[in-house]
């Protein structure tokens, strides 16, 4: 198993328990840290080597002939990933904070403070 398809595992089975428990903070942090890795796995200007459509502008003949492998993230870059989602939430909420809106700087607290113990248990 790849690090990636293991933190899939884990954010999805972590967010299973997160709808069931109704936990709108942890279903949107760990929603968008599933997010995230999808994101950064996206190839970056990868070209199709197939016979282009005459009936479709950019499309391509051949069934799956437009796909392109996914980049492989090791673990490290993932969890680099994630200390930066944790990050951004943190700057956010400061941002939230000195702008008069409390309850949404707390609540990005809450989904950084669940990613950041999410980075301790795997």
């Amino acid at each position: 198993m790849t690090a990636a398809q293991n933190w899939r595992t884990t954010l999805r089975g972590a967010l299973l328990t997160a709808r069931k428990d109704r936990d709108t903070t942890r279903v949107a942090a760990l929603r968008s840290a599933l997010s995230a890795i999808d994101n950064a796995e996206t190839p970056d200007g990868v070209g199709v080597d197939a016979p282009s459509s005459e009936a479709i502008a950019g499309g391509v003949v051949g069934l799956g002939a437009a796909e392109v492998a996914r980049r492989e993230l090791s673990d490290e870059q993932i969890r680099t990933l994630l200390r930066t989602e944790v990050d951004e939430r943190l700057s956010a909420a400061e941002q939230f904070t000195a702008a008069g809106h409390p309850e949404r700087a707390a609540a990005l607290r809450a989904e950084a403070t669940v990613l950041t113990d999410l980075l301790g248990d795997v």
